[in-house]
């Protein structure tokens, strides 16, 4: 952190000392840096002597005389053996004091440009260089706070001509108050990490420890704050040096690394920012994405994770990988990234190299650590995009940010999670929020307050109309499932990383692959004779299969009742059997046979919820409607073959069309009969009129039994016109003679039988041609499962 050197500075106004010097010093150096500015670190004095009396050489055993030395006042005529035993004997004068130390000006002779004068001073001398020069050219983004305020307190030394640094002026007195000794330890001139205290911060960090636990440690070793002598943020910079230079010295390997990889397979994808180059590794950040990354964003990239729990000071590596959710609910990888350097410009640089590295296609949701620089990137590339904040790292920040709260009420915790995660509308938490910050009387609280200014970004009531792939809307914290966990960890540097970059991604392959063989090979035991969950059990995976089955038996314990009928679209309330106070309200569109809850988990997880299959269990909908099954859950989510499993089953189509056609008659007969019962009259006009609806449909039925196709469409043979029939084909404009009525029914009853016998070729054809593509498609996982198990237990043999 601060070595043991001179630091020369030559900016701002100083004044020179008094004192006899050679005639032929006239240079003058000024040293005039706020005390925010720079890095003094004190030198242990190398020799003192008191006036023309002999030289003093402190050593080991002569620590009482030398302790009574540095106890010292300053006076005119002391006398050092160099200007750093000077300048350390005003600093260790100013440490027992209680003011921090700067070099403020030197001379030096003209002869040879050797220093002959230096004058030391109080940290707050002189007041801060407010020149244009100095801020017209940078823009001052967080002020620092005024340090200097005039003071006179100084020390001068001069180089005699024996070689020795007398003491040509001392001003004691100081116009502001001194910091007491428990506090010394603070300023800047006296915080220095000593070599001990750098050996156990690197002990420590290769370790995994993060700087709040190794200050503790070096607390308890020292005895106390003041005698550790630097502070927490002394030790932060001093590990982030560590790493920055570890990471320079290292950045070679990454680099040979991804020039390999891209070698080896030209889909590889990898780039550099800005400036950057293969000769140039000390800046910028670095992304790559391996070929399978980027297809499997292809197919579940709708939502995804950037990963920055490796960014902070506890880990040696800026590592930040991008990931989603598989069909099986496995993470995946969509690229990783080293993060050298953590402005604004550098993640947006990292999120749009990421984008053209898939493809262009910006997911409908990402989730990523409480950060406002990766916020503020994310608006400028993401803009259609939901960003929620991930409410695994804010709970675990609430318990750094309010420890106080936490150890003084013991109940906080859980009442901030029920407020968090068990209030289901906006309602609910507002009200919940504002009651938790008046019971612990929190109100005033700075980062609870700007917490809430982003509950729309981590508060799962306000985000669930969006895709997030989560598999419920119960789990008490969406915490990023890291891709990495289990194999990079705080102690791993970069060249461990390679190894075990790759055997995550062969676990994570391995785990993947497995879970597509237990999909294909074992089939789920089915709760219900519902042919809704046997249709599940054929499309979906099976983790997520297990996933809807609990929402299905979920239904035995709800009812659903009609709240308001408005013509096509029907609200119920549904909710568990004496728990009418917590029903959720479904707006059923018949026609569409598409439905909406209140407690959104479909739009949130794309699994259907056990309030909307209730409402479906009273309507008769015995099948999914199409609009509920997404792909990336089901089993064939990477298929190349395209073909829809849901028509599959003539049985549930047959079922769902039924559905369909008795939901549409029912409710226009519901709305026809609640306006014919007003009065008797209207009651007897509609009993005509039903009448007359039965003959006509008792005629179409008739009629349905006439219908042929031509040109591939359906038409009426039954139309007679004056002992004439049209045409079957629409192009032909001629009348023919009708025929007689037995003929024309034998003839009808003939071209239905050709009919339905091609119908019949058509569907065996078309069943036949899916079967064999189906099995195409197996057969290709299969071989894929195969070649995945023998490459693995290749490499474990090795």
């Amino acid at each position: 952190m601060m070595d043991n050197e001179v630091l020369d500075f030559d900016i701002g106004v100083g004044v020179s000392s008094g004192g006899d010097v050679d005639d032929d010093a006239i240079d003058i150096e000024h040293h005039g840096l706020d005390d925010d500015d720079m890095l003094d670190s004190p030198i242990m004095p190398c020799g003192i002597s008191l006036g023309n009396s002999e030289n003093y050489f402190p050593n080991q055993e002569e620590e009482e005389e030398q302790q009574d030395l540095l106890d010292l006042e300053p006076y005119d005529g002391l006398e050092f053996e160099s200007e750093e035993a000077a300048k350390a004997f005003y600093n260790s004068y100013a440490r027992r004091i209680g003011f921090s130390t700067r070099v403020s000006s030197s001379r030096r002779s003209r002869r040879d440009g050797a220093i002959i004068q230096r004058q030391f001073v109080c940290a707050k001398e002189g007041f801060r260089n407010m020149n244009e020069k100095r801020t017209k050219d940078r823009e001052i983004k967080r002020p620092r706070t005024i340090t200097r305020v005039g003071c006179k307190a100084s020390l001068s030394v001069k180089m005699h001509d024996s070689g020795k640094w007398l003491v040509s002026g001392f001003v004691k007195e100081h116009n502001h108050d001194l910091v007491p000794p428990d506090q010394v330890h603070c300023l800047r001139s006296h915080r220095q990490i000593s070599g001990p205290a750098k050996t156990l911060i690197d002990t420590l960090q290769a370790a995994g420890m993060g700087p709040r636990r190794i200050m503790s440690a070096l607390i308890k070793e020292y005895g106390g704050i003041s005698k550790v002598g630097f502070t927490e943020v002394d030790c932060r910079n001093y590990m982030r040096n560590n790493r920055q230079k570890s990471i320079e010295g290292d950045i070679q390997l990454l680099l040979d690394y991804l020039r390999q990889m891209n070698a080896d397979n030209p889909n590889f994808f990898y780039a550099l920012q800005g400036g950057t180059t293969e000769d140039d590794h000390s800046v910028g950040n670095v992304f790559w994405a391996d070929p399978k990354a980027r297809t499997d964003f292809a197919y579940f990239g709708d939502t995804v994770t950037f990963d920055t729990t490796y960014r902070s000071n506890r880990y040696r590596l800026p590592f930040a990988p991008f990931t989603g959710v598989n069909h099986h609910g496995q993470p995946i990888l969509f690229g990783c990234a080293f993060i050298i350097n953590e402005t604004e410009a550098s993640f947006v640089w990292l999120f749009n190299t990421w984008l053209a590295a898939m493809s262009a296609h910006p997911p409908v949701s990402i989730t990523t650590d409480h950060d406002a620089v990766i916020r503020a990137a994310i608006m400028q590339v993401f803009p259609a995009a939901r960003h929620r904040f991930c409410k695994w790292h804010i709970f675990k920040k609430c318990q750094e940010k309010l420890s106080h709260v936490f150890l003084t009420h013991p109940f906080f915790e859980s009442d901030f999670d029920k407020c968090v995660n068990l209030t289901d509308t906006l309602e609910d938490f507002e009200s919940c929020w504002f009651s938790l910050l008046d019971k612990y009387e929190l109100r005033d609280h700075d980062w609870l307050q700007a917490l809430y200014s982003d509950r729309r970004q981590w508060v799962p009531v306000y985000l669930r109309d969006t895709f997030f792939a989560e598999m419920s809307l119960a789990q008490r914290s969406d915490s990023i499932n890291s891709y990495f966990d289990g194999y990079i960890n705080a102690s791993t540097n970069l060249s461990q990383f390679f190894k075990l970059y790759e055997k995550a991604l062969e676990s994570r392959l391995e785990k993947e692959v497995k879970a597509d063989y237990d999909t294909m090979n074992s089939p789920p035991v089915l709760k219900t004779p519902s042919p809704m969950e046997k249709q599940a059990s054929d499309l979906y995976t099976r983790k997520l299969f297990i996933r809807f089955q609990e929402e299905l038996v979920g239904t035995l314990t709800f009812m659903a009742s009609k709240a308001h009928d408005d013509g096509d679209l029907v609200t119920y309330t549904v909710a568990k059997y004496g728990e009418a106070h917590k029903a959720h309200f479904i707006k059923f569109n018949v026609l569409e046979m598409r439905a909406n809850c209140s407690c959104q988990m479909f739009e949130f997880s794309g699994i259907i919820c056990r309030h909307i299959l209730a409402v479906f269990r009273v309507t008769n909908l015995l099948t999914l409607p199409p609009y509920y099954i997404l792909k990336r859950w089901t089993r064939n989510a990477k298929s190349s073959v395209i073909f829809d499993d849901y028509n599959l089953h003539a049985y549930a189509n047959y079922l769902e069309s039924h559905t369909v056609r008795y939901n549409t008659l029912r409710h226009k007969a519901s709305n026809f009969l609640q306006e014919a019962g007003k009065s008797l009259y209207t009651c007897d006009v509609a009993v005509v009129a039903l009448q007359e609806a039965a003959k006509t449909v008792s005629l179409a039925m008739n009629k349905e039994v006439r219908r042929t196709m031509a040109n591939g469409h359906f038409k009426e043979t039954s139309s007679v016109t004056d002992g004439k029939r049209m045409c079957c084909n629409e192009d032909c404009q001629q009348d023919v003679p009708a025929q007689p009525e037995d003929e024309m029914d034998k003839k009808i009853n003939q071209l239905r039988n050709e009919l339905e016998l091609a119908n019949k070729k058509c569907e065996a054809y078309r069943t036949n041609l899916l079967s064999v593509l189906k099995e195409m498609d197996d057969q290709k996982l299969q071989v894929s499962i195969k070649v995945q198990n023998i490459k693995i237990s290749l490499k474990d043999n090795l």
